[in-house]
C-alpha cells in the first residue's frame, strides 16, 4: 500500500508555499533548525507527502541522483468539476508557476492541466472522468 511520497526540493519555503496554494496543510518541521530541510503534508487518504532538502535527502538516500532530462512523474490533484481545472490553472500560472500542459479535455473523459512546482516537478489537476466525454484514444507512439 502506498503510504508516502517524498519530493526532494531546492527551496523549501517556495515549495511549501506552492503546495499550500493548492490547498494542502503543510506542517513545517517541529525544530526550527530543520525548517529549511523538511516539511510534511498528511493527505486525506493517509498518504504523507514529505518535502526534503537535497542535503537531508542525501542523509537517508546516499545514492540520490537528480535525473537530467530523464523520466519523471506527475502528481495529480483531483478537482470536483472540469471548470475547476481551468480556474486552478489560471490561479497557479498567474502566481508565476510554469505551465507544462494547458487545460485540455482528455480522451479518457476528464479535463486536466499540468504545471510545475518550484523544483520543476510536474503537478496536475484533473476532474472526475465523465463517460459521456470519452472518445477514441490517439494511436500509440512509435518506438
Amino acid at each position: 500500500m502506498l503510504n508516502q511520497i517524498n519530493l526532494v526540493v531546492k527551496d523549501m519555503a517556495r515549495t511549501v508555499a506552492f503546495y499550500r496554494r493548492l490547498g494542502l496543510t503543510v506542517e513545517e518541521a517541529a525544530r526550527p533548525e530543520w525548517a529549511r530541510h523538511h516539511a510534511t503534508a498528511l493527505l486525506p487518504n493517509g498518504v504523507r507527502l514529505e518535502l526534503d532538502s537535497i542535503a537531508f535527502a542525501r542523509q537517508w538516500n546516499p545514492g540520490l541522483r537528480r535525473p537530467a532530462g530523464g523520466a519523471g512523474s506527475v502528481i495529480f490533484f483531483g478537482v470536483p468539476m472540469p471548470n475547476d481545472v481551468d480556474r486552478l490553472f489560471e490561479d497557479m500560472t498567474g502566481a508565476g508557476y510554469a505551465s507544462q500542459t494547458t487545460p485540455a479535455d482528455a480522451f479518457w473523459g476528464a479535463r486536466y492541466a499540468i504545471v510545475e512546482d518550484p523544483d520543476g516537478n510536474a503537478v496536475g489537476f484533473m476532474s472526475p472522468i465523465d463517460p459521456a466525454r470519452r472518445r477514441a484514444p490517439p494511436p500509440p507512439p512509435e518506438g
